[in-house]
């Protein structure tokens, strides 16, 4: 079974989520794409993100019209903040040995990879596939071998389509009172205006 595992605060979940996993799916031929909302990620501790109530129920809307796409709280449920180590070990746990998994990173993401904790076990427990982040540089996967040995060998590098859609700019729009229609499922949109989120 091949497993596709993609985290972030999703705050609010995007189309621009959804086109990458979809993408990564097809191409790499992946039976799921895991969806993980962060609990508190330690890259993130000096910002404010909403409650992981709200981020699971619209990642839960946004994911349902996909038989492909599932939702896993395993760092929702974790107390303290998350690392990518601990979330990898612990899906290693759930699913059997057979199960490969694909962490999802975009360009940024593998650029900060040095400072993850543990980041040589990261790569040693599963296959990296990086797509592109807009105005972010390619990485220098060669450089990162220097940090990091068996990155480049334990890589696959995807020229995807990309979106430029942030949740930032989404968060922002919402707080001016700007339409995020088509930025976000309809689902999402609802359910961000019923719950008054991002106001």
């Amino acid at each position: 079974m091949k497993i596709g595992v993609l985290g972030g605060t999703f705050d609010p979940v995007h189309i621009g989520h959804l086109i990458i996993a979809e993408e990564v799916r097809f191409r790499l031929k992946l039976d799921h794409v895991l969806f993980i909302p962060a609990g508190q990620p330690w890259l993130k501790v000096n910002r404010v993100i909403s409650e992981a109530k709200h981020r699971v129920a619209m990642t839960n809307l946004a994911i349902a019209s996909n038989s492909y796409f599932k939702l896993s709280s395993v760092e929702i449920d974790h107390p303290s903040p998350s690392y990518t180590v601990d979330t990898i070990k612990t899906l290693q746990t759930q699913f059997n040995s057979a199960a490969r998994i694909f962490l999802i990173l975009g360009w940024d993401s593998l650029n900060e990879l040095p400072l993850w904790k543990e980041p040589g076990r990261v790569i040693s427990m599963c296959q990296l596939v990086i797509v592109p982040r807009l105005n972010y540089p390619r990485p220098d996967l060669k450089s990162l071998d220097k940090t990091i040995p068996g990155i480049v060998s334990n890589t696959i590098m995807l020229d995807i389509l990309t979106i430029d859609i942030s949740s930032t700019e989404i968060r922002r729009r919402v707080a001016e009172g700007v339409s995020i229609r088509y930025l976000v499922p309809q689902e999402v949109e609802k359910y961000i205006a019923e719950n008054g989120l991002y106001r």
